[in-house]
């Protein structure tokens, strides 16, 4: 049963994904670029969003392992393979989950200077720490770690599913600077939460008996919402949770900002700061605690098949003297702040095209090349990536964009974009770590996005 329960969680924990949208920042005047960065150039009147069809991404990112590592039919012996990948994970290997589906988009030009965009979006993120010490003890028990500390740091995960109504505003100050600053209300509609904890379990040889274990300085949380109703059974709802993303109980705020600033004809710098904010859970919440300092010996933390009563044994023993306590209060849950910086380089055939939304022109060139820099703050501290990209302008309605990406996932993440305006319609597509797509089980990290729009000019 130890060995299916890796098996498993191996595998959930696999299925996720990742939140960096490094293709598309900056990309050809895209108008889902004005979620990435509100300081993002735009030469358009007014644009629609397709519903639904819009803006959709979704992503897959896991440090550590892929799900070749274990499955893969090489005529290597199960157990070897585990062995093998628990004996590779870091001590911060994780799991990052992100999706997105954008429902309405739509935006206008108010006059030369401002350009309004609105919306409304789902979205499922989540990050789950994979605690390798652990994973050793439910598979082995503690007799072969005595003196080893394991850390209930380790243990962090945060879960969302939620909805998010939001408006910005784009000016252009002058022919060098644009900023932009989008306000957001988040509804959320699932939520599990158990970050910061603290203390540690270790197994000691005893005096009286064979072995001491203790459990010191315990302080574990865990939050919920959307899970548990009030008589405090499981109990989600595909359809609750789905209409909760709009205007539900569990509401908050958030803000982003950005700018681009062209420091001449060819050269640009960009950045952008998201979602600074918090999301205040009250719905159908449930909370658990845990705190205290444990030293027991006579009982053996290992499964043992002669006692039926062993775990009720353990657990009436734990509560005599930990504190655990739960409640239904509400809580209070930071959402990830995302930072992204770019500086980009145009050389090549320099041309002009006219903006119909002022009848100026713009002058771009057929090449660029530029670096991006992306840092997400996380429950086991900020997380990084670094991007180099190639765009190449095909002609005025055609664009592509190379990008090669360095991460906690991959040190060979190639990927590729597409922009087309095709009469009032915008269709872009992108997808990340092509060099993995014939074999994708054995990749650390996948994604794509796109979406079709309505553009005027």
């Amino acid at each position: 049963m130890r060995k299916y329960f890796l098996i498993f969680l191996l595998f959930v924990t696999y299925k996720v994904t990742a939140q960096n949208k490094q293709i598309l920042y900056g990309f050809d005047k895209i108008p889902q670029g004005l979620l990435v960065n509100p300081g993002a150039e735009t030469d358009y009147k007014y644009h629609i969003g397709v519903p639904v069809l819009s803006g959709i991404s979704a992503n897959v990112g896991v440090s550590g392992l892929t799900i070749a590592d274990l499955f893969r039919n090489d005529n290597i012996d199960f157990n070897q393979k585990l062995n093998r990948v628990l004996n590779d994970l870091g001590d911060n290997d994780y799991v990052h989950i992100n999706s997105q589906i954008e429902v309405i988009n739509g935006g206008y030009q108010i006059n030369k200077k401002d350009y309004l965009s609105v919306g409304y979006y789902t979205e499922m993120d989540a990050f789950i720490g994979i605690p390798k010490d652990f994973l050793f003890l439910v598979r082995d028990g503690n007799a072969g770690f005595i003196n080893k500390s394991f850390l209930f740091s380790k243990l962090a995960a945060k879960i969302d599913v939620l909805g998010v109504i939001h408006a910005g505003i784009t000016r252009k100050f002058n022919e060098k600077f644009i900023a932009g600053a989008r306000l957001k209300l988040y509804s959320g509609s699932l939520n599990i939460t158990s970050t910061g904890n603290q203390g540690s379990f270790t197994t000691r040889l005893g005096a009286s008996n064979i072995y001491e274990h203790s459990l010191n300085n315990l302080d574990v949380t865990a939050n919920s919402s959307g899970i548990y109703n009030s008589e405090g059974d499981v109990d989600i709802d595909a359809g609750d949770v789905i209409s909760n993303t709009f205007l539900g109980g569990n509401l908050g705020l958030g803000f982003d900002i950005g700018f681009t600033y062209k420091v001449d004809d060819q050269t640009q710098i960009a950045a952008s700061l998201l979602d600074v904010g918090f999301i205040s859970y009250s719905e159908k919440t449930k909370n658990g605690f845990i705190k205290g300092n444990y030293l027991f010996s006579g009982i053996e933390f290992q499964y043992d098949a002669t006692n039926p009563n062993y775990w009720q044994d353990l657990n009436d023993d734990f509560d005599a003297n930990v504190i655990r306590k739960d409640n239904t209060d509400s809580y209070t849950v930071l959402r990830p702040i995302k930072f992204n910086a770019a500086i980009k380089h145009g050389f090549g055939k320099s041309r002009r095209e006219e903006n119909c939304s002022d009848m100026s022109f713009n002058d771009y060139y057929d090449n660029a090349i530029g670096l991006q820099l992306y840092s997400i703050i996380q429950p086991i501290g900020p997380r990084f990536a670094a991007t180099g990209f190639y765009e190449r302008k095909i002609s005025g309605n055609w664009n592509t964009k190379v990008t090669y990406t360095v991460d906690d996932f991959s040190y060979s993440n190639f990927g590729i974009g597409i922009s087309a305006n095709v009469w009032k319609l915008n269709v872009y597509g992108m997808i990340d770590n092509v060099l993995k797509l014939s074999d994708i089980a054995d990749a650390n990290s996948a994604s794509f996005q796109l979406g079709i729009n309505v553009i005027f000019k």
